[in-house]
C-alpha cells in the first residue's frame, strides 16, 4: 500500500527558518515510515508560503498543478489573517472554502482531512512590546471558528496551540528569528498529526 499527503498552509507548514527536513509535514512522513515499514509513504506535497492568508492560499491552490486525490490532507492557516487585523467572519468564509477544497482533495472523505490549530505568536520574543493578551484573545477567537468549522465538516481538529503556548518562548523551541518554531516544536505537531493519521490507517 502507498499513501500520498498534501499539506496546505503558510510559514508554519513550510517550516520558515528551519531546514526542510525539520518542518512538520516532513517529520510526519518520517514517523509514519518508521511506524509502518511495510507501507510506502510518499514525500509531502506542500502548497504554502510565508505570509499567506486564507484568500492567498486559495489563490495558491488554484495556481498549482496537484493530484486529483490524496490519502490525507493537512490544513494550518489563519495566523496572518489575525496578524493583519482581518475580521473573524471573513476568516470563517474563506476557511470554509479551503476546507471544502481539502475534502475534495481527500477523495471527498472528510475523515482524511487534519486541521491544526493556529499557534499563538504572542508568546514568542517577537511579540515583545505588543499586547500579548489581546493577541491570545484573537488567536482563541480564530481557533474557536477553526474548530467549529472543522467539526461541522467532519474533519479532524488537532490542538497544537496549548502545548506551543507552554514552550513558545523557550529558545530551543524557536527558530533564530524568535518567531517561528524550531524543529523541536514541529516535532510535537508531527507526533500529534501522525497519531491522528494512524487511527485512520
Amino acid at each position: 500500500m502507498s499513501f500520498n499527503y498534501l499539506a496546505l498552509g503558510d510559514s508554519y507548514t513550510i517550516g520558515e527558518q528551519v531546514p526542510v527536513y525539520e518542518n512538520f509535514p516532513y517529520q510526519t512522513i518520517q514517523l509514519l515510515r518508521r511506524q509502518f515499514p511495510d507501507m510506502i509513504f510518499h514525500g509531502a506535497e506542500i502548497v504554502a508560503k510565508t505570509g499567506w492568508t486564507t484568500d492567498e492560499l486559495l489563490e495558491g491552490i488554484a495556481k498549482t498543478r496537484l493530484n486529483q486525490h490524496y490519502d490525507f490532507v493537512s490544513l494550518l492557516i489563519g495566523v496572518n489573517n489575525q496578524y493583519r487585523g482581518r475580521e473573524v467572519a471573513n476568516y470563517r468564509e474563506e476557511l470554509t472554502a479551503l476546507m471544502e477544497k481539502a475534502i475534495v482533495f481527500a477523495n471527498h472523505l472528510p475523515e482524511k482531512v487534519f486541521v491544526l490549530s493556529i499557534p499563538d505568536w504572542g508568546v514568542t520574543p517577537f511579540a515583545e512590546g505588543r499586547d500579548r493578551k489581546q493577541i491570545a484573545a484573537e488567536i482563541d477567537a480564530y481557533n474557536g471558528v477553526l474548530e467549529e468549522v472543522t467539526r461541522l465538516k467532519g474533519c479532524h481538529y488537532i490542538d497544537i496551540t496549548s502545548s506551543q503556548r507552554l514552550e513558545g518562548d523557550l529558545k530551543e523551541f524557536l527558530a533564530e528569528d524568535g518567531l517561528h518554531p524550531s524543529g523541536l516544536e514541529y516535532q510535537k505537531w508531527a507526533k500529534a498529526l501522525c497519531n491522528a493519521i494512524t487511527k485512520q490507517l
